[in-house]
């Protein structure tokens, strides 16, 4: 007789009930006609890529992941070319790649459902080959969003009890502080296909897909499956520079973008009071800087880094959707 297929969780115990997930799952299975799931628990050592491989060498035909945005950046990664879709059933405080997926958030049972029923879509995967001041060179991937700068600074220094009791929240006083105290630093970027460019800035940032927390739309033209990564060239220029960055994230880009008479408006508008933002788009990018700075990817700070070649594996992760 064939081996009935079995599901995979990959879950982090520190942000999931994995004795409720686990009868939840083991519930579905069973009304599938499926053999009994795989659990797969992540560490500090390993946030979850090799679980994720790990479920994908034994045999499984779904892999549902548990946890918040950087356990689900490390799956993503584990399964990345695999051919074995990644189940979101959210769990984090951001749960960005489920917002910008549009998926419910609340409930986690029908979120389980989607692995045995749902569609299976296939998006692009951003992939990230870092370079350390010392030389060395390592890979990793990314779903959402990929930054330097101050973004990254904010993610490394914020406060671990406010993240713990305010959530995302808490870098909106590390963000303050970053801000306060970091300088403009100096970047060389390259896109696939064109000459190399200088600039001043305060971060950039590379996106697989554009919406943050709160449904601030940073890059609204991004999309999941399109085999392009968005840019955002952040140079203020002070206190007010920022409140232009702000208005734009917010007001042009949420608001404005949704009407005709709103693109004229940015249109007319466009570049009064200083271009503090400069979005670009490639199916790759290479970002150089003259001293080394903090890079995060997901919302997880990957150290400092002296050039990362960003690159956009178009199809390179499937995920199942209701």
């Amino acid at each position: 007789m064939p081996t009935p297929p079995h599901a995979a969780l990959v879950y982090n115990p520190v942000k999931v009930d994995a004795t409720r997930l686990r009868s939840a799952l083991e519930a579905r299975s069973h009304e599938a006609g499926w053999a009994a799931p795989h659990l797969y628990e992540t560490s500090v050592d390993d946030p979850g890529v090799g679980q994720a491989r790990r479920a994908v060498l034994d045999g499984a035909q779904v892999v549902l992941v548990a946890g918040g945005d950087g356990t689900v950046r490390a799956a993503a990664e584990g399964l990345r070319g695999s051919g074995v879709p990644l189940t979101l059933i959210p769990s984090g405080t951001g749960n960005l790649l489920a917002r910008n997926l549009k998926l419910p958030l609340g409930d986690q049972v029908a979120a389980i459902g989607t692995a045995f029923t749902g569609d299976t879509r296939a998006i692009d995967i951003g992939v990230a080959m870092i370079t350390r001041a010392d030389g060395s060179e390592e890979e990793h991937a990314f779903v959402v969003m990929a930054g330097m700068g101050i973004d990254a600074m904010m993610i490394a220094t914020a406060n671990p009890d406010l993240k713990k009791s305010l959530g995302w929240l808490a870098y909106v006083e590390s963000g303050l502080r970053s801000i306060a105290t970091a300088a403009p630093f100096r970047i060389h970027y390259q896109l696939r296909g064109h000459r190399q460019h200088a600039a001043t800035v305060s971060s950039v940032l590379v996106g697989n897909c554009g919406t943050l927390q709160g449904g601030v739309q940073l890059m609204p033209d991004a999309e999941l499956d399109d085999g392009f990564l968005d840019v955002a060239v952040l140079q203020p220029k002070g206190a007010f520079g920022w409140l232009l960055v702000w208005r734009k994230v917010t007001w042009e880009n949420r608001v404005l973008r949704r009407t005709a008479v709103g693109r004229r408006m940015i249109r007319f508008t466009e570049g009064r009071g200083g271009n503090t933002v400069t979005n670009l788009r490639a199916e790759a990018l290479t970002v150089r800087v003259d001293e080394a700075q903090d890079l995060e990817l997901d919302g997880d700070a990957f150290g400092l880094a002296t050039m990362v070649a960003f690159d956009a594996h178009r199809g390179g992760l499937l995920v199942k959707l209701p």
